[in-house]
């Protein structure tokens, strides 16, 4: 005779019952524990102390609450060590109700530069080297930026070009003179002053 012993159940028992495998799917998630809630206000904390630093066209953005503005004014008045810390925890304190999207935004925006400063300087460098390489670009810079003084921008290609004819050390890499770097200053400035060309 085969006597057959019934299964274990497998699960565990949490707060008084004991909860199965597929109960554990369908449980609704509870509060957050102490050490997530700790967690997070290290991070707001941590967030505060980069608020600090926030130059004041991206704090202007930002929208915060005047009671948080005179906080981070007053912190950065404090020198007291214990004072201070007491004073970004206040700051951690104030910052919970706040949605942390457009903070950590500014913060990278500020670390990293916008993207559309980025492609700006970028497209000013690429027209810079086209004006050196060829004076076909130059025409056509010329009639896209017409506001361009065309003999000064003429003249620092010319001066670029010496610059580059010749190296000190052969099999040595170029190195750019004054007039490489008035030739960006100025293609970048033109750019700005006529987006929509």
């Amino acid at each position: 005779m085969n006597i057959k012993t019934p299964k274990a159940i497998k699960g565990y028992w949490s707060n008084g019952r004991f909860v199965k495998p597929e109960e554990i799917a369908l449980e609704e998630v509870g509060p957050p524990s102490k050490t997530q809630l700790k967690a997070e206000a290290g991070e707001k904390q941590a967030l505060g102390e980069a608020l600090l630093t926030l130059r004041a066209d991206l704090m202007a953005r930002l929208d915060l609450p005047e009671k948080l503005l005179d906080a981070l004014a007053q912190a950065k008045r404090i020198t007291n060590f214990e004072g201070r810390r007491r004073q970004m925890q206040f700051i951690g304190k104030l910052m919970r109700p706040l949605d942390m999207t457009p903070i950590r935004a500014a913060i990278d925006e500020q670390a990293n530069g916008s993207a559309d400063l980025t492609l700006a300087l970028h497209l000013a460098e690429q027209w810079r080297d086209k004006l050196i390489a060829s004076d076909d670009a130059l025409s056509q810079w010329l009639t896209d930026y017409p506001a361009t003084d065309s003999q000064q921008l003429r003249a620092l290609i010319r001066q670029a070009r010496k610059d580059i004819a010749k190296p000190e050390i052969p099999g040595e890499a170029p190195r750019h003179g004054k007039a490489y770097r008035e030739i960006f200053q100025l293609v970048k400035l033109a750019m700005a002053q006529e987006p929509g060309a």
